[in-house]
This record gives C-alpha cells, sequence and structure tokens, in this order.
C-alpha cells in the first residue's frame, strides 16, 4: 500500500439524511451507514500511514434539529464507541474529542473522556471526533479564555501571539489538516476555521455513505500535484 506525505486528513461527511430519504429509509438508517464509512475510512488512513483523522461529527448547530434525531444520534454515538474503543486498543488507535463537550449528555462526555485516557499511549492513527463543536464557537471560547487569564494577570495582552492563541484552541498539540474533504456540499460549514487556513480542500460531489477508499485514494493523488504556497 502506497504512502503519502499527509499527516492530517479532516473529514465534513455530509449527506446522511438525504442518503437515506434517497433509499426510502429512515434518517436514522442514514446515520448508522454513516458511521459504517467512517469504520472504513479510519481503516483505510490506517493503510495510507496517515497519523491524524478528525471527522465532523455533531456540530454546535446540529443541537437545532428535532429532539428525536438527536437523541437517535446520540444513541448511536454511545452503540459505536463500545466498539470504537475495542478497535482503538487493538489497531494501535488514539481517540481525542474537541468541541464544547460539557452540553453532551453526561454519559457521551463521560465516554469520550475515557476512550482519551485509556488510548492516550497509542500512537499509529489519532482519530479526532469534532463533538458540539464549531469553529466560530471555538474562536469564541478561545477569546473569552485569553480575556479571563489577561484580567487575572496570568497574560500580558502584548504577548498575544498566533503560537499563544493557538495553545487555547481545543487542536492544542495537533498538527493543522493537510486535506479537509468535504462531501455532499461546497462550503465548511463553521468546520476547523481557524485551522484549516492553509489546508488543501476536496469538495466530493457523493452523499457520505458512498464514499470510497478510491474516492480516497483520489484525493490523495490529487494533493501529491498540489502546490501549496502558504500564501507566498
Amino acid at each position: 500500500m502506497q504512502r503519502y506525505p499527509v499527516k492530517h486528513i479532516a473529514f465534513i461527511p455530509d449527506g446522511n439524511r438525504r442518503w437515506a430519504r434517497g433509499h426510502h429509509q429512515h434518517v436514522f438508517v442514514g446515520h448508522r451507514e454513516g458511521f459504517e464509512t467512517i469504520r472504513n475510512v479510519y481503516r483505510w488512513l490506517l493503510e495510507y500511514g496517515i497519523q491524524y483523522g478528525t471527522f465532523y461529527l455533531f456540530s454546535t448547530e446540529n443541537w437545532q434539529r428535532d429532539p428525536s434525531e438527536v437523541n437517535n444520534i446520540f444513541d448511536l454515538y454511545r452503540e459505536v464507541c463500545r466498539d470504537i474503543m475495542k478497535s482503538c486498543n487493538k489497531n494501535g488507535i488514539r481517540m481525542v474529542a474537541i468541541g464544547d463537550i460539557d452540553k453532551l449528555p453526561p454519559d457521551i462526555r463521560d465516554h469520550l473522556q475515557e476512550m482519551a485516557e485509556k488510548t492516550k499511549n497509542n500512537d499509529r492513527l489519532t482519530l479526532v471526533a469534532a463533538m458540539g463543536y464549531g469553529g466560530r464557537d471555538e474562536i469564541t471560547r478561545v477569546a473569552r479564555k485569553i480575556a479571563q487569564d489577561a484580567v487575572a494577570g496570568k497574560l500580558d495582552p502584548n504577548s498575544i501571539t498566533e503560537q499563544c492563541f493557538e495553545s487555547y484552541l481545543d487542536t492544542v498539540g495537533l498538527p493543522p489538516p493537510d486535506i479537509l474533504v468535504r462531501t455532499s456540499e461546497h462550503r465548511l460549514s463553521n468546520f476547523l476555521l481557524w485551522q484549516s487556513a492553509y489546508s488543501e480542500i476536496f469538495f466530493v460531489d457523493k452523499l457520505w455513505p458512498e464514499f470510497t477508499q478510491q474516492d480516497l485514494h483520489n484525493i490523495l493523488e490529487e494533493f501529491l500535484n498540489r502546490k501549496r504556497r502558504y500564501g507566498e
């Protein structure tokens, strides 16, 4: 299996509900299919030697959906997390959660924290679950923390640099995405707004449950032909 000079790929896995409707299924079936695709994708990341994979699983805007759908999604998380824990430890995968997880149901929050603790020494692949995450919300929370530290005398406002700001982000210690993949639509949807400043963005005109290893392979091959200028 070919290895690529890519450390981190982030995914906006969009289209589960439309996939379900197109197959005359309940939206919950679409979310389940979406999670099966996530399982496949992180296996492919392992095969390609990618070190970090971030998935936009539940956004700050998703709280506005019908409560029954939100509850169904969380029930699916509860089911999937148990299986992912086994897979993580078997395959050397570290699990990390980003977002305002304090707003999640307590048992899911506790489980995410438990998974992070029990997999912290695994080093083949870091899976990042963006849960209750929004890019604007993250930046707002960072600004609030910096302001609090400045008022408390813990931080000199003149010392605030990009590096200082990044040390307050949910993703501290993680490299920025080399590649950001969005299925189904052509927008960022409030995802990793700071971190993706110089990411190469790939829009795939498929619904997330239809995403294949060939799609990922094509993205990696095209990435090799792109020149990253970083604003130069």
